[in-house]
């Protein structure tokens, strides 16, 4: 039994090891800053902090691939989630979306905030992207703020 036991922890090593050797695309496209919500809220809105903490590392093209980025399997989740934050919205291509689609997402964003869908597990890696209910409502707010302008042009 206990030679078996050493066995299996050997092959869980080596397959650890061999899973290193599996390294998932950690590029960030080139970011256009006047296409970013940051160029289109504007720094001073107090939403552009919220999102750049938040949601910025799976939802725009500044990532930050930190330690754990690099580690498999956690490196094959966090590229995975990266793709598809990204074809979800993309914070750093906001200027490319047409007003109705900027309205739509950012009410996505407020509703999934707001269920605690987003930022989700990854807080436990990154405590400081989790939202406080005042983040919650600065996000919302923005995305208020999106439709009454419209309303008043």
């Amino acid at each position: 039994m206990r030679r078996s036991l050493k066995h299996a922890a050997l092959a869980l090593v080596v397959l650890v090891v061999a899973a290193q050797l599996i390294r998932p695309s950690r590029v960030n496209p080139p970011i256009d800053h006047a296409r970013t919500i940051e160029a289109h809220l504007g720094t001073a809105n107090p939403a552009t902090p919220v999102i750049h903490r938040s949601c910025g590392d799976c939802h725009s093209n500044a990532t930050e691939w930190r330690w754990y980025s690099k580690v498999a399997p956690l490196s094959w989740v966090m590229a995975r989630a990266v793709t598809d934050g990204r074809e979800v919205v993309n914070f750093s291509e906001w200027g490319s979306y047409p007003r109705s689609v900027q309205e739509t997402l950012l009410d996505a964003s407020c509703a999934s905030a707001t269920a605690g869908k987003m930022p989700g597990p990854y807080t436990w890696f990154r405590p400081e992207a989790a939202l406080s209910p005042k983040d919650i409502e600065v996000i919302c707010a923005a995305a208020r703020s999106m439709h009454d302008n419209v309303s008043l042009r």
